[in-house]
């Protein structure tokens, strides 16, 4: 195997293992046959035509099966990330529940939505009671010193009602998807990585009623993001679906401090909105053009 050849199975790598065992040798021999004599690296555009066209067989691929119910899924797997990751910081004080918080998401992202069920009510019932101050299961985080609804600042701005709703959203969802006849597909254990990126890194508006951590809100933008390009490559809402799924979820945390929000907030809601509802208006738009 020369090089040149080895490079250009390297940007292979950008298709799926099924796409490349079935093409993946044609495609090296056309690029080994149209290939300058004497070249040891790929061409600039051959490169990026590889990870493009990988890019967007795996976006096909993906875009398969009901649209509404693979999009939910994705939607539930994001809140229960986000419910993830709001407990994270305090593993060391609610170890137990943390671990059934991120079986939760495990259950989720692999389409076991019906196992996901009951730890959802578990933990959205303890979620609740700490937002509460009340003590449910256990005593771990009773007394209470940070506030009449905080435990050492877990939920210290977030009502017992938007925890409860966040946590009703999701279980409203996998309700829906465990009632499918069909089984759902596996998610990306890179799922799993999103929770403590969510919660790390300084706060963007750290000293106001709705702080949101920098590595946060650049973490939703590229998610949704890549949402609007893979709705524009798929023609497919499905990822529009799931991101207005979780905007639902911020919306409703930012509506409770209405009179404290701040232009930064409002710009915050703004980015997250527009490429939420971008992804199913461009998944529209091609739809209806490709059936003129």
């Amino acid at each position: 195997m020369t090089r040149l050849e080895r490079r250009y199975r390297r940007f292979l790598l950008a298709y799926p293992a099924g796409y490349r065992k079935a093409h993946g040798d044609e495609l090296i021999d056309i690029l080994l046959d149209t290939a300058e004599p004497g070249r040891r690296t790929p061409e600039i555009r051959e490169a990026l035509g590889l990870l493009m066209g990988g890019l967007r067989t795996r976006v096909e691929q993906a875009a398969a099966g009901p649209a509404w119910r693979d999009g939910l899924h994705l939607g539930v797997a994001a809140l229960t990330v986000a419910n993830l990751a709001a407990l994270l910081p305090f593993v060391t004080a609610i170890p137990l529940w943390t671990v059934l918080s991120a079986f939760t998401v495990l259950a989720v992202i692999r389409g076991r939505v019906r196992l996901a069920l009951p730890l959802l009510l578990l933990t959205g019932a303890k979620a609740t009671a700490i937002a509460s101050g009340v003590p449910l299961f256990d005593h771990v985080l009773i007394p209470i010193t940070s506030g009449p609804r905080s435990v050492d600042g877990l939920f210290a701005t977030t009502g017992p009602q938007v925890v409860a709703l966040s946590y009703a959203l999701a279980f409203a969802g996998s309700l829906v998807l465990a009632a499918g006849v069909h089984p759902l597909k596996a998610r990306s254990w890179w799922w799993l990585a999103v929770a403590p990126a969510l919660c790390v890194g300084p706060a963007l508006m750290g000293e106001s009623e709705f702080p949101v951590g920098v590595v946060r809100a650049v973490a939703e933008l590229g998610l949704l993001a890549a949402a609007v390009c893979a709705a524009r490559m798929a023609r497919d809402p499905r990822w529009g679906v799931a991101a207005l799924v979780y905007l639902i979820s911020v919306t409703v945390a930012m509506a409770e401090h209405g009179p404290y929000l701040t232009v930064r907030h409002l710009a915050y809601w703004a980015l997250l909105a527009l490429p939420a509802v971008t992804a199913v208006l461009v998944a529209r738009e091609h739809r209806r053009t490709a059936l003129r």
